[in-house]
């Protein structure tokens, strides 16, 4: 049953077109909550309930107008890609820390009782470059912005997203795309760095259950249960796939992402959320290549490819 408190209140998700945005989106219809979606690009996965605005977060009047009525302000609009905001310095700024001021201004002028910040577990690091930077300085304007004018905020900072939706700028996606594609997988590195891989809807739950009064002005970890070995991840995936994969890794260019863990730079503490009920790995990344062989096939990039079943992949 839908909370009739809930029901009534809208909410604004900026960079909801997304592989995180639109999940987080989804789940927040789940949860009753009535949505409105703003992006550069329309939402392929809109739902009937959501209502979707086509804007640029660098625009000020159109983010405000976005916020308007809106009790609640998610940013997600961000170049999210470790390697892409290591090439391209000024752009990360000016999307990650004034496009997310320009979310905060809209939340403090349009009222809104919550302010939501997409932020990564890269602000505990000295990896991460430009983009590490860009999060660290977001964070400190969100908690500026509570400071100064009382705007409530949650800023979650997740760790390794991987599931549906997910395109070559994620890692587990890139892994099975190669695997798929080309029946190797290179990664940039040795493969003994650690991850703590979470499925992006158990991520996007977490998103929805820190609206809870409780997690008001928290700094909140949101990864996985299990610390995996990149390498152990392609292992995993090379005996997943019904022919053989080849694991390369290039250690000669392995830059920019942490090894072992992220913990360096100490920006304020933050407390981890875990979900009893979470999705596995291993059928995480068995969903995640059916929705790639078939959009492979699709979109005829891999007409050679070996046949992938769900016989196969069981």
């Amino acid at each position: 049953m839908i909370d009739n408190a809930i029901s009534n209140e809208m909410v604004v998700v900026f960079g909801a077109s997304g592989f995180l945005g639109s999940h987080v989106a989804d789940a927040l219809s789940a949860a009753g909550y009535r949505v409105r979606l703003f992006d550069r690009t329309p939402s392929p996965y809109l739902k009937g309930n959501q209502e979707m605005i086509v804007g640029d977060i660098m625009n000020l009047d159109q983010v405000i107008d976005a916020a308007k009525r809106a009790s609640i302000v998610y940013n997600f609009a961000a170049i999210a890609d470790i390697d892409e905001a290591n090439d391209k310095p000024l752009p990360t700024a000016t999307i990650n820390v004034l496009g997310n001021m320009h979310a905060l201004e809209a939340a403090r002028i349009t009222g809104a009782r919550r302010f939501v910040f997409a932020s990564s577990v890269y602000v505990y690091s000295e990896s991460g470059s430009f983009y590490r930077a860009s999060k660290q300085a977001a964070e400190r304007f969100t908690e500026t912005y509570h400071e100064r004018y009382g705007l409530d905020y949650s800023i979650l900072r997740y760790g390794s997203l991987y599931g549906r939706r997910a395109d070559k700028r994620n890692g587990i996606y890139r892994m099975l795309h190669e695997a798929v594609a080309h029946h190797s997988i290179t990664y940039k590195g040795s493969g003994e760095a650690m991850r703590e891989y979470i499925h992006v809807e158990d991520a996007a739950r977490m998103s929805v259950q820190i609206l809870a009064p409780e997690f008001a002005n928290r700094h909140l970890i949101l990864t996985g249960q299990e610390k995996l070995r990149i390498k152990d991840v392609m292992t995993m995936i090379s005996e997943i796939l019904p022919w053989p994969v080849e694991l390369h890794f290039d250690e000669a260019n392995a830059v920019h992402h942490y090894e072992i863990t992220p913990y360096a730079f100490q920006p304020r503490i933050g407390r981890k959320l875990v979900l009893n009920e979470h999705v596995d790995l291993g059928q995480g990344i068995l969903d995640c290549l059916r929705e790639i062989h078939q959009n492979l096939h699709h979109n005829g990039e891999n007409d050679d490819a070996t046949p992938m079943t769900s016989d196969n992949l069981a």
